[in-house]
């Protein structure tokens, strides 16, 4: 084996190694325990959402083989991401989310790693994608939503949109690899070379490809659920299909898409606020919007509750109209 190799594969391993105090299996439902990673070391634990099946008799696998009760704090089902609360002393592993320059590219070698027994294990692979909100083009767009085809919305009626590729719920940007995801690693973290964590493994949002919900929107999920018990989302009340504009609109805005309301909620801030059949949103406050994706992203936890200029094209006309956010049920 030459040096190169066999360097690479030493800091592989001690890359698994630096982040493995970190890691703790996380027994919450009824079949194969699923992976966690500590989050800070006052015992706060970040996991998958969908692996946690119950609400109480949680308990959590530390290094050493210690096990201890857990308490769930809160989740978040449109990032698969739950928090838990551990009475016991943890390490917590570094963090990465690219701020310092460190960005995760394409063709970046990462490991996944998980602790569905007593042991860490790992699976090698690289970096395939990453894809951000806009990316993701919808065929059709039908409602602020779950992001989930045959959902529920509010008053019983199905929210649902159809995408190109595969299935994602409101996520914000995503990372895709080609590492294996065995059983139980759900939960768990992928890390990069020097064993700085850059996200949380999911299973439960794709089929068919490895996905991880990168360290960003971990941290502004899990600031939620500690601040509230759950992650709170605007709310305007439309159901949306992407339009191209007039040209001379499109050259006066910069942008050459918008979104068409197609429907507006009885009751809803947009109903409230006077927005009608037929209005074109191409942005809110100072930010332009030509994705459903784009505004689910404005409609922010810090937005809720207040008002923000909703700008529309009605009657070939560019307007303002003053709405306040409500909070998504």
């Amino acid at each position: 084996m030459s040096d190169a190799l066999q360097n690479l594969s030493d800091a592989l391993a001690n890359a698994v190694e630096s982040a493995s105090a970190g890691i703790v299996r996380v027994d919450g439902r009824r079949r194969l325990p699923g992976t966690g990673i500590v989050w800070s070391s006052d015992g706060v634990i970040v996991t998958a959402h969908h692996i946690i099946e119950r609400n109480e008799n949680i308990s959590i696998g530390l290094p050493g083989d210690v096990i201890a009760p857990a308490q769930l704090i809160g989740r978040d089902p449109n990032t698969d991401v739950a928090v838990l609360k551990v009475e016991a002393d943890t390490t917590a592993p570094v963090w990465a989310d690219g701020a310092d320059g460190n960005e995760l590219k394409v063709g970046h070698l990462v490991l996944a790693l998980g602790r569905p027994g007593e042991q860490v294990q790992a699976t090698l692979g690289v970096v395939s994608k990453l894809s951000d909100a806009d990316e993701r083009k919808r065929k059709r767009i039908h409602v602020e939503g779950h992001g989930r085809r045959g959902g529920r919305g509010r008053g019983g009626r199905h929210m649902w949109y159809a995408m190109e590729g595969e299935m994602f719920g409101n996520v914000g940007p995503i990372i895709q690899t080609d590492v294996v995801m065995y059983p139980g690693f759900s939960g768990g973290p992928l890390i990069d070379a020097t064993g700085a964590i850059r996200g949380l493994n999911t299973s439960a949002l794709s089929r068919g490809s490895s996905v991880t919900i990168p360290t960003t929107t971990i941290r502004s999920v899990v600031e939620a659920l500690l601040s509230h018990g759950k992650v709170r989302r605007g709310y305007l009340g439309i159901g949306a299909q992407p339009v191209r504009l007039p040209t001379a609109l499109a050259e006066e805005l910069d942008q050459e898409i918008g979104l068409m309301i197609v429907s507006v909620e009885s009751g809803s801030p947009a109903e409230t606020s006077g927005l009608l059949l037929g209005d074109i949103v191409v942005g809110l406050d100072d930010d332009p919007v030509q994705t459903i994706d784009t505004l689910l992203m404005l409609l922010s936890t810090d937005r809720v509750g207040q008002e923000a200029a909703v700008h529309i094209i009605r009657g070939g006309q560019l307007i303002d109209v003053t709405v306040t956010i409500g909070e998504r049920e």
